[in-house]
């Protein structure tokens, strides 16, 4: 069964708002899709990206483990160069 509201438009500095009652349990600061269908209003929250895992901090707790190297991006050819200048130094 659908539940039904009563909301309130009210003036915000130059634009309108729509206050929307706590029972709906829209969370504050929650970003909204607003659609406009024949003259019919919809709004749906914004799909959350998803959270970001910090690994930084397991860095050297396995020590046999070994970094795969990147091969997914093309370099810069600043680094090419310094790569290639380095190891003309080195002789290597």
């Amino acid at each position: 069964m659908t539940k039904e509201y009563r909301a309130k438009v009210f003036k915000s500095g130059n634009s309108l708002a729509l206050r929307l009652p706590k029972a709906l349990g829209i969370e504050e600061g929650t970003e909204m899709i607003v659609r406009e269908e024949r003259g019919e209003f919809r709004f749906e929250p914004v799909d959350k990206p998803k959270a970001k895992i910090d690994i930084s901090g397991f860095w050297g707790k396995a020590p046999w483990l070994k970094v795969p190297e990147r091969r997914d991006f093309d370099e810069r050819p600043s680094v090419i160069a310094a790569r290639k200048a380095a190891k003309a130094k080195t002789g290597k």
